[in-house]
């Protein structure tokens, strides 16, 4: 026992040292978008928050959740101080702007990532995207839907990963209410993740909260997307139900997401 407990403690030492060895910086409100509107000024901008004075760090894009209708860019506490870079990314919001306006908003922000994260010591080939409810739609959109980001010159092969933390599957809520639909209507369409399935598509880590306590159904929409990338031969799609948690599973899956990134970086 007493080996034991010298053996935790030389461990907490050694994760403290290495804590203290990398400072970490932040730069707020930095605009990424040329839209020249007050409103696209106001929600499209950026965070970073990064390990200043390393070189070749991943970077994970963080799009925030709040339905596509609230919520504010954010760097998730978790997230912070583990040798990564997190870009939190603001957007505009329904019903000021449709969906489309805001995956385009989304898409923007990653092609500022790829233009800028080699200036704070980023890899541009360590790119990943990824969010919660809401945020976690847009980088499933943008990952498998790869018009979005080769519009602006970027191919979806050059993404690390994506981490999609409770996202729907089937057409956003609130796009299925632009077209008077209610969230008891199911709909794929072009506004869906699953419209969009192909086998050569980024490594995929779905999350969601216990099947019994999420919102609408979201557990059977990633078992269904994890099915049918299968189908179609996509090789690394990973789903993971945390038992007992709800919606706001964001902790427990933190940690498993961090993990998946130490793996897709590796590879």
């Amino acid at each position: 026992m007493k080996n034991l407990i010298t053996t935790f403690c030389m461990l907490f030492i050694s994760l403290s040292a290495f804590s203290q060895e990398i400072a970490y910086q932040e730069k707020k409100d930095m605009t990424y978008t040329s839209n020249g509107d007050a409103y696209s000024r106001e929600r499209c901008k950026i965070d970073i928050y990064y390990p200043a004075g390393k070189k070749d760090f991943t970077t994970l894009i963080w799009f925030h959740g709040g339905g596509l209708t609230g919520g504010n860019k954010e760097i998730p506490d978790y997230l912070k101080n583990k040798g990564i870079a997190i870009v939190g990314v603001g957007y505009r919001l329904s019903p000021q702007v449709k969906v489309e306006d805001i995956i385009q908003d989304a898409a923007d922000a990653v092609k500022w990532t790829f233009e800028h994260i080699a200036e704070y010591g980023g890899n541009m080939r360590k790119i990943a995207l990824g969010g919660h409810s809401a945020g976690a739609y847009l980088s499933l959109m943008l990952g498998l839907n790869r018009s979005y980001l080769a519009d602006r010159n970027i191919s979806t092969e050059m993404l690390l990963g994506i981490a999609s933390l409770s996202s729907q599957a089937i057409t956003h809520f609130t796009a299925r209410k632009e077209k008077g639909l209610t969230e008891f209507q199911p709909t794929v369409d072009e506004l869906a993740p699953l419209f969009w399935v192909r086998k050569d598509a980024p490594p995929i880590l779905l999350i969601t909260g216990d099947r019994e306590l999420e919102m609408v159904g979201r557990y059977e929409e990633n078992a269904y997307l994890k099915r049918m990338l299968r189908l179609v031969g996509h090789p690394n799609v990973k789903l993971l139900e945390l038992d007992g948690y709800d919606h706001g599973m964001t902790y427990p899956a933190y940690p498993l997401l961090l993990r998946e990134l130490e793996n897709w970086t590796k590879k």
